[in-house]
């Protein structure tokens, strides 16, 4: 679940800022190699033949190895680099749970992606070109969930040929997910998925695969069936009947519908959340959507059933105005009716004020 953090070591940052050695060797190959750096002094990340995996621990013992799949990365001649990876291409391999890696770890209706920058000095790698693999120690900056951070890793670095380059971990990484405030999003997935003690820390392997571009193409292995790019729901024109449920039974866990207190009225925070839920009802003309309001016990029953319907609605009309027909949309409130969690602490109090989103299929 946290493969994007694939170069992180925990640890204390650097005191003196240094750059990535990915960055550095793939610089230092355009000054090691002058027949490509002259001809175009810029390298482009392999997507596919590049990896990123991540193993997880939930209930204390069962490992899951899990990938993330779509990866883009450039070199500049001017030094400056940059690799990015889309968390919408998370891949466990079920489609449940990647949806629920995406909205409710990784909160890509906010944060869609992550990203290594650095700039470079290719003095380290001099050697490179003669001795065609070194081991380094690097450090790197991440921007993950809002988060920026100077990280380190061990890497080992391979010059495959003089326009090719690979940067692999020397050993899996531990990551920690609380230097990326996820920490509370762990907790969704436990409740989601109904399971206990999902360990915050992940072992993260990588290899990344730089290609001058330009340069004739190296002959490489085929890269296996479940590695390189993977469709993301951006790409569909349309979800089975399957995705749509698991992408409304997620999205419905995700809290990320806000309102002023004791009001209907949406606040501007919903805008992520809502633009998806009116990309999934798109593509989910099958289905009729019924979009719930609940409340916490705090107040009368009556009261709380009016302000739960109120907000249904104010949900159900926002969704209608982005473009889906009137007809695929209703809205019903429940008050308190269907908590989800005892009204005995904020918290849970919190846990029962919430949208739902629920679908049928839609009557001819």
């Amino acid at each position: 679940m946290f493969g994007v953090v694939g170069l992180v070591r925990h640890g204390k940052p650097s005191q003196r800022w240094r750059p990535p050695a990915l960055v550095v060797v793939v610089f230092g190959l355009l000054l090691l190699a002058p027949e490509v750096a002259n001809a175009q002094p810029h390298w482009t990340l392999d997507p596919a033949n590049s990896t990123l995996t991540y193993q997880s621990v939930k209930k204390n013992t069962i490992v899951e190895t899990n990938k993330i799949r779509n990866l883009s990365g450039t070199l500049t001649s001017d030094g400056a680099a940059k690799v990015t990876f889309d968390l919408n291409s998370v891949d466990t391999g079920i489609d449940l749970r990647n949806v629920r890696m995406r909205f409710l770890f990784f909160e890509t209706f906010k944060f869609p992606t992550a990203e290594v920058t650095a700039k470079v000095d290719p003095a380290a790698f001099a050697d490179l070109a003669t001795k065609r693999r070194m081991s380094a120690h690097i450090p790197f900056r991440l921007s993950l969930h809002g988060v920026d951070k100077d990280l380190e890793a061990n890497v080992v670095v391979t010059m495959i040929t003089d326009s090719m380059v690979s940067i692999a971990s020397e050993a899996p990484v531990a990551v920690h997910v609380e230097d990326f405030g996820l920490l509370p999003n762990i907790e969704k997935l436990q409740q989601a998925a109904n399971v206990s003690s999902i360990v915050p820390t992940a072992s993260v392997s990588f290899d990344f695969v730089f290609t001058a571009d330009g340069a004739k193409p190296a002959v490489a292995a085929a890269a296996p069936a479940d590695a390189g790019p993977v469709a993301t729901d951006a790409g569909k024109t349309s979800f089975s009947d399957d995705e749509c449920l698991n992408r409304f039974e997620v999205l419905s866990r995700t809290g990320a519908v806000y309102f002023r207190p004791a009001s209907a009225r949406l606040d501007e925070k919903s805008r992520p959340l809502l633009a998806e839920v009116v990309g999934v009802v798109g593509k989910c003309p099958k289905l009729k959507v019924e979009v719930s309001g609940h409340t916490d016990s705090d107040g009368s029953p009556t009261a709380n059933k009016n302000l739960s319907e109120r907000r249904a609605k104010a949900v159900a009309d926002a969704i209608i105005a982005a473009g889906i027909p009137s007809a695929q949309i209703t809205a019903s409130g429940y008050g308190e009716e269907k908590p989800v969690a005892p009204n005995d602490t904020p918290k849970n109090k919190a846990l029962n004020r919430r949208i739902e989103f629920s679908a049928t299929p839609l009557s001819n």
